[in-house]
C-alpha cells in the first residue's frame, strides 16, 4: 500500500500469453475482469468498484458486461466483464480478441463472447475476406487497432466517393488518421474515433475522447488539443452495426475544465454533429 509508483502490465508481443486483470469471488463463484491495457501503467493499491445489480446479473445469467460508472469526469470510460466459473475460458478468449480495442467495441465483443469466426468477422466488417486481411496486414501496429483501422478504411472509402474531394489518404503513426485534399488546395486532417457501446440518458452516442495513455510527467497529455487535427469523425458502428459517421470541427468541441488548451474527454454526438462531411471539411478551411 506504500508503493505509489506506476507499474506497467506486461503484454506478450507474440500473442502466446494473455494478460488478465481480473478479480475472483470464490465464495459466490464469479469473476470480474477489467481492461489491462487501459489500466497500464497502474498503482498497486487502486480499487475497481461495481454495484450489486451487476453481481446479480452475473450470477443469474452466467455472463454480463456493463459500462463502469466513473467516479470523476476525467476518469476514462471502461467496459467491465463478469462471469461464472464455466465462462472463464470464454473470458480468456474474449481478452485475446479484445486486446487494445476501444471500449465501445470491447463491450460489443463481450456481449457475444462465443461468436468470433472468420465468417462473422467478414459479415461484421462488410468487406471481403481478402480485404479484411489486407487491412490487417497493412496496419502498422498489428492487432493494436484492427477495428479502428477498418473504421478508417470505411471512412476513407466514403470520402473518396465525394466528387468535390480530390484526394483522401490514410496516415500512419500517432497523429491524425486521414488527410483530405479539397479543390482549393486546402489540406484537412481528420481523426476517426469509435463511439462507446452505450448511449447517454438522452439516447445520444458518446465518445471517450482521450488517448489510452498519458505521459507520467504530464497527466494532461492524455487529452487532445484543437491543434491536433481539424475534424473529428465519430464512427457509430458500435451502436448501429453500420459503418456510418458523424462529423464535427475540432475547434467546436468543449474545452477541458482543468487542462488549459486541451479538449474535454466527454463528448456527446448531438445535433451539432453533421452527417454531411463535405460541409464540415469546407468549414475547416475558413
Amino acid at each position: 500500500s506504500d508503493d505509489k509508483q506506476l507499474h506497467d502490465f506486461w503484454q506478450d508481443p507474440y500473442g502466446l500469453y494473455t494478460t488478465l486483470l481480473v478479480g475472483i469471488n470464490p465464495e459466490l463463484g464469479f469473476f470480474v475482469g477489467a481492461d489491462p491495457v487501459l489500466h497500464s501503467p497502474s498503482r498497486f493499491f487502486i480499487s475497481i468498484e461495481f454495484k450489486q445489480k451487476h453481481v446479480d446479473e452475473i450470477l443469474g445469467r452466467g455472463w454480463h458486461t456493463w459500462e463502469r460508472q466513473r467516479r470523476s469526469s476525467d476518469e476514462p470510460i471502461e467496459a467491465l466483464v463478469g462471469g461464472r466459473p464455466k465462462a472463464f475460458l470464454s473470458y480468456i478468449r474474449f481478452e485475446r480478441e479484445a486486446f487494445s480495442e476501444d471500449q465501445g467495441h470491447r463491450q460489443m465483443l463481450a456481449e457475444r463472447p462465443a461468436r468470433p469466426t472468420i465468417h462473422a468477422l467478414v459479415h461484421e466488417f462488410q468487406l471481403s475476406e481478402r480485404e479484411v486481411l489486407d487491412v490487417i496486414e497493412n496496419a502498422n501496429r498489428l492487432k493494436v487497432a484492427v477495428r479502428g483501422s477498418v473504421a478508417e478504411e470505411h471512412l476513407s472509402r466514403q470520402l473518396q466517393k465525394i466528387p468535390e474531394i480530390e484526394t483522401c489518404a490514410r496516415l500512419e503513426g500517432d497523429g491524425p488518421d486521414l488527410k483530405v485534399w479539397l479543390p482549393n488546395q486546402k489540406v484537412i486532417t481528420v481523426e476517426c474515433k469509435n463511439v462507446l457501446r452505450e448511449t447517454n440518458r438522452e439516447g445520444l452516442a458518446r465518445l471517450d475522447f482521450q488517448r489510452t495513455r498519458a505521459a507520467k510527467s504530464d497527466p494532461c497529455s492524455r487529452y487532445y488539443s484543437p491543434r491536433d487535427f481539424d475534424v473529428v469523425a465519430a464512427c457509430l458502428h458500435a451502436i448501429t452495426n453500420k459503418w456510418e459517421f458523424r462529423f464535427s470541427l475540432t475547434s467546436q468541441l468543449a474545452p477541458h475544465k482543468k487542462c488549459i488548451g486541451k479538449l474535454s474527454s466527454s463528448v456527446c454526438i448531438d445535433d451539432r454533429w453533421s452527417k454531411d462531411p463535405l460541409s464540415v471539411l469546407y468549414a475547416a478551411t475558413t
